[in-house]
């Protein structure tokens, strides 16, 4: 049984009974406890179940993680907010942007700017690649095909080697008790270093993110300086009370 055949196996199981361990799954689908194990990481990586302790749990609203997937959805909200994360770049400014879609969709308002990009997104690359204005670090690295983006080690040691006067970054989940969440360890690793390295990090996130908590904590809202939102007062009330500062965007 190849891989693509045990991921369809486990989510079926999973679908049914909601979380199961290691164990039962590798009984169920009469494989290794190391092989299922390996199963989930990859699996939990495409943000379609969520990991725990010696096991899986089902995703309520199992995400889209392919770049060209996720960048079709909530179109109208994505350009409101980018616009409104737009607008705080200055000309000038060195600025690390994500693989988020969201952050994406900056890129049309970025593009009258002098500025210097740093970023790990294929499609950022070459929707700036020919603005005269703009200079491109492309972050090297591992490529994850369907995020379209670089990840691991090596790219995260790049981004220690620069600094930006402002990191505009995406999240999977947010909440006041738990602060930013992320389906990848890969994705939230490479965040973690934006946040590390910026002098201000706001953050891009649409209403459906907020109050919900993924796979990997990977920050404190004290780390972001400014969360940047469709979501309305009532939403956001717990994450002002937590200190952190909100724009609404549209």
């Amino acid at each position: 049984m190849n891989f693509q055949e045990r991921k369809k196996k486990i989510l079926a199981a999973l679908d049914e009974a909601e979380s199961l361990s290691v164990f039962e799954l590798a009984e169920i689908l009469e494989a290794s406890p190391a092989t299922i194990r390996r199963d989930l990481g990859d699996i939990a990586e495409e943000g379609l179940l969520m990991r725990t302790h010696g096991g899986a749990m089902k995703m309520e609203n199992p995400v889209l993680t392919g770049f060209s997937e996720k960048s079709g959805v909530n179109n109208t909200v994505k350009e409101q907010i980018a616009e409104k994360a737009a607008s705080y770049v200055q000309d000038g400014d060195i600025i690390f942007l994500d693989c988020g879609s969201t952050v994406f969709q900056m890129c049309r308002f970025l593009k009258k700017k002098s500025i210097r990009v740093i970023t790990n997104s294929l499609p950022i690359l070459a929707e700036l690649i020919d603005v005269p204005s703009i200079q491109i670090n492309l972050i090297g690295g591992e490529l994850n095909k369907a995020r379209k983006a670089v990840h691991g080690d090596k790219a995260v040691q790049h981004i220690n080697g620069y600094h930006a006067h402002k990191a505009f970054i995406g999240v999977d989940g947010l909440s006041a008790e738990n602060g930013l969440t992320a389906h990848s360890e890969h994705e939230s690793s490479i965040t973690t270093a934006f946040i590390r390295n910026a002098g201000q990090v706001m953050l891009l996130c649409d209403a459906s993110k907020i109050g919900k908590d993924s796979y990997v904590k990977f920050a404190e809202l004290s780390a972001i300086h400014t969360l940047i939102t469709d979501a309305d007062a009532a939403k956001t009330a717990a994450l002002r009370q937590g200190g952190l500062n909100v724009e609404i965007a549209g």
